[in-house]
């Protein structure tokens, strides 16, 4: 854990989110400011910057848990497919390796780079991250 990380802080318990995923080495949780309801965040536990930072035995936990969340988009929430992207530096608001995990529709308005965010009514992100949690068992 790093001080000041507010991914740390989750992943530590902490800080308040709303989990789609708990597992040994990797944490899922909705995006706060998502792009479409049911965006998610996917970070290591660890604290690992970057991609390049990423350990070699973290990638296959990683990559695997963003890929059954890309299943779950479809399972849990109807989408037609999903979204995945990561930064590294550049436009990474939080110095924490992190996925996005985004559900798409066709028509859904995303456009090349240009993100409209979107927000959640009271309780509902709760409801967004149950149905993609029970979509991951």
């Amino acid at each position: 854990m790093t001080d000041g990380c507010v991914f740390c802080a989750i992943v530590a318990g902490d800080l308040p989110a709303d989990l789609v995923l708990d597992e040994a080495e990797v944490v899922a949780f909705l995006d706060r400011r998502p792009l479409f309801k049911g965006h998610t965040l996917l970070v290591p536990r660890e604290h690992v910057v970057t991609l390049p930072d990423l350990p070699p035995g973290l990638r296959d936990p990683l990559f695997e848990a963003a890929q059954r969340l890309a299943a779950a988009m479809v399972d849990g929430l109807g989408a037609q497919g999903s979204f995945v992207a990561m930064n590294n530096v550049v436009s990474q608001s939080v110095a924490h390796l992190h996925v996005h995990v985004v559900p798409r529709t066709k028509g859904d308005g995303l456009h090349g780079f240009f993100w409209p965010r979107t927000t959640y009514a009271d309780g509902e992100s709760a409801a967004y991250a149950a149905r993609l949690s029970a979509a991951l068992t």
